[in-house]
């Protein structure tokens, strides 16, 4: 299963702080492939290290066409951290996740299954909703 990237930050002594779609947060640190790969040196040079971005579909991270590591990588060896944020997502991440439309969610709020002010938020124009409020109403995640 992929963890998609929603962000990544680059922090002080070559650590990642990558946040993924499914609302968890991880830190990542890229010394120790300095020693295993070569190439990863190379972010040393000019402050190359924090020109990281996001890949395309949230399926990695690159620096430049030739340094770059996977949103799997970043997750089974990053470690976890708690942030306020975490287990929150917006509709449509959430939509994707359970393969739903984002009126299906809209009416759960107007119709009570999903609680403004407990199971979901409104800022500005963006709904964002619990992990644990999905799965309760729509079971565990598809995709």
């Amino acid at each position: 299963m992929f963890h998609k990237i929603k962000s990544v930050v680059p922090l002080k002594n070559y650590v990642l702080l990558v946040s993924f779609v499914e609302g968890v947060t991880k830190t990542y640190n890229v010394k120790p492939l300095f020693e295993k790969w070569d190439i990863f040196n190379r972010l040393k040079e000019n402050h190359l290290f924090y020109d990281v971005l996001v890949d395309q579909g949230g399926y990695g991270i690159s620096w430049n066409d030739d340094i770059d590591l996977s949103c799997e990588e970043l997750f089974d060896n990053g470690k976890l951290i708690n942030s306020p944020f975490d287990g929150l997502i917006a509709f449509t991440e959430a939509c994707q996740m359970w393969d739903l439309n984002e009126s299906t969610l809209r009416k759960a709020v107007s119709y009570g299954k999903l609680v403004d002010g407990v199971d979901v938020c409104k800022f500005g124009k963006q709904w964002v909703v619990t992990i644990e409020a999905m799965q309760r109403e729509y079971g565990p995640r598809v995709k």
